[in-house]
C-alpha cells in the first residue's frame, strides 16, 4: 500500500470514529439487563429537582440531565431519560429546593409482579428516587450538541482510596 492511500485510508478511519462521536445517544429499555446499560450511560450526569417531571395523568416521568459522555471522553451533552407506565414516584434524601445539583449514581430495577417493578435511582449524598412501574418502559436521548466538560468525574478504585 502506497504512502498516499495508507494516509487516505486512516484519514478516513478517522473522519469515521468522529462522525460516530458525534451520533447522539438514543436507548431503550425494557428489562434489567438494558436498563443497566443506560445506568452506565448516566453516570455522573447532572440534574436538579426542577428537572424531575411527574405527569400523573399520562403516567410519564421525563427527567432531563446533563450527561457526561464516558463514550466521547471530556464532554458533555443535555439528555432526557422518560419512563412510561408510571404508578408511583416516590423520594428520599433527595434535597427540596428545585436547583440544588444531583448527581446520579446508578440506576437498578427491583422484578415486582412480572412485568412491572421498581426502578430505583440513586444519588451522592446518599439519596433516591423511586419509580414504581407496571412494567419498564425507559428512554433515553441527547438533546444537544455536545461541550467541553469542565472536569472529568472521579471515582475511588478502592475503600483504600476513601483514607
Amino acid at each position: 500500500m502506497s504512502t498516499e492511500a495508507f494516509e487516505a485510508e486512516e484519514q478516513e478511519t478517522i473522519r469515521a470514529a468522529t462522525n460516530a462521536a458525534n451520533t447522539p445517544l438514543r436507548l431503550l429499555a425494557e428489562d434489567d439487563e438494558d436498563l443497566a446499560i443506560i445506568s452506565a450511560a448516566l453516570q455522573d450526569a447532572i440534574l436538579r429537582p426542577a428537572d424531575i417531571v411527574w405527569e400523573k395523568g399520562a403516567r410519564r416521568l421525563t427527567i432531563e440531565l446533563s450527561r457526561f459522555c464516558w463514550e466521547c471522553g471530556g464532554t458533555r451533552v443535555r439528555a432526557a431519560m422518560q419512563f412510561g407506565d408510571v404508578e408511583a414516584v416516590k423520594s428520599r434524601g433527595l434535597p427540596r429546593l428545585p436547583d440544588t445539583p444531583l448527581e446520579l449514581l446508578a440506576i437498578h430495577f427491583i422484578e415486582g409482579e412480572a412485568p412491572g417493578g421498581r426502578v430505583i435511582l440513586m444519588f451522592a449524598g446518599g439519596g433516591d428516587l423511586r419509580v414504581d412501574v407496571e412494567c419498564l418502559d425507559a428512554v433515553v436521548t441527547d438533546l444537544s450538541d455536545r461541550w467541553p466538560a469542565r472536569m472529568a468525574p472521579t471515582h475511588l478504585d478502592s475503600p483504600e482510596d476513601a483514607s
